[in-house]
């Protein structure tokens, strides 16, 4: 009679043990769930890195359990790699030529032009090669360095140069602006064509220098929510921030130019 009361004892303890390990599981599953939380991939210019690296934080932190990640690079690249199925939300790029890219492909209709970008000779702050202006760039012993020709500020440095009438030759060409910049920075270069708004960016780390041709070769920033977004409700409420007055002010004082 011991023995089974004992036996009954030790079940009891068994079933209870097992059900307070259920109630665990149960719990822990809601915990999980919302910690997952949405998730937001914009694809933006190199040259937009700081500005919307700022406005990610200012979205997410109005839009509560929401991540913004960015990839920032070429446009030419970026719009690639959205074509070729790059899951992606936003697309904002550094020129028209880039966007149409996208457009072309169905995967974006009707983008908003929301900046627009010069620019500038970059030098180190002593300028060991006296650079002053773009015929400057034309002396064999000046080394430059310049965005490739299919990205963004590539194209519009080829633009200055015809409307300078010029030539010269680029001791690198560059796949984005950051990259051309760096030259820069690391003395590797006596001087780059940047934006503006990599310049100061830079926090005085490079001088920029302005030049008139700058005027023949502005781009225009375009923005669109892309049609195969997974999240089309934020990818909507990110460009419109971007459109925003609020966005336009982060974006006016990193140095873009309203549209």
């Amino acid at each position: 009679m011991l023995g089974r009361l004992c036996l009954v004892a030790v079940l009891a303890s068994v079933l209870s043990v097992a059900a307070c390990g259920s109630s665990s599981s149960d719990t822990a599953a809601p915990a999980s769930s919302a910690a997952a939380g949405k998730s937001l991939t914009v694809f933006a210019a190199a040259s937009l890195t700081e500005t919307f690296t700022e406005l990610g934080k200012q979205f997410e932190s109005t839009h509560s359990g929401t991540k913004v990640t960015f990839n920032f690079g070429s446009s030419a690249t970026l719009a690639q790699q959205i074509t070729q199925g790059a899951p992606a939300d936003v697309f904002a790029a550094a020129s028209p030529a880039t966007m149409k890219t996208v457009t072309d492909a169905g995967l974006a209709s009707a983008p908003t032009v929301f900046v627009k970008n010069t620019l500038q000779i970059a030098v180190p702050e002593d300028n060991p090669a006296k650079v002053e202006s773009l015929k400057d760039l034309t002396d064999p012993k000046v080394k430059i360095a310049l965005c490739a020709e299919q990205v963004p500020c590539g194209a519009a440095a080829v633009k200055a140069f015809d409307a300078a009438g010029l030539k010269v030759t680029p001791v690198t060409l560059e796949q984005d602006v950051k990259a051309t910049l760096t030259k820069v920075q690391l003395g590797e270069v006596d001087a780059a064509l940047v934006y503006r708004t990599d310049v100061i960016a830079s926090g005085g780390k490079v001088r920029g220098i302005d030049f008139p041709e700058a005027a023949q070769a502005v781009n225009d920033y375009p923005i669109a929510a892309l049609a195969t977004a997974p999240a089309p409700d934020l990818a909507e409420q990110f460009v419109d921030l971007v459109l925003s007055q609020q966005g336009r002010d982060v974006l006016t004082k990193a140095g873009f130019q309203a549209p």
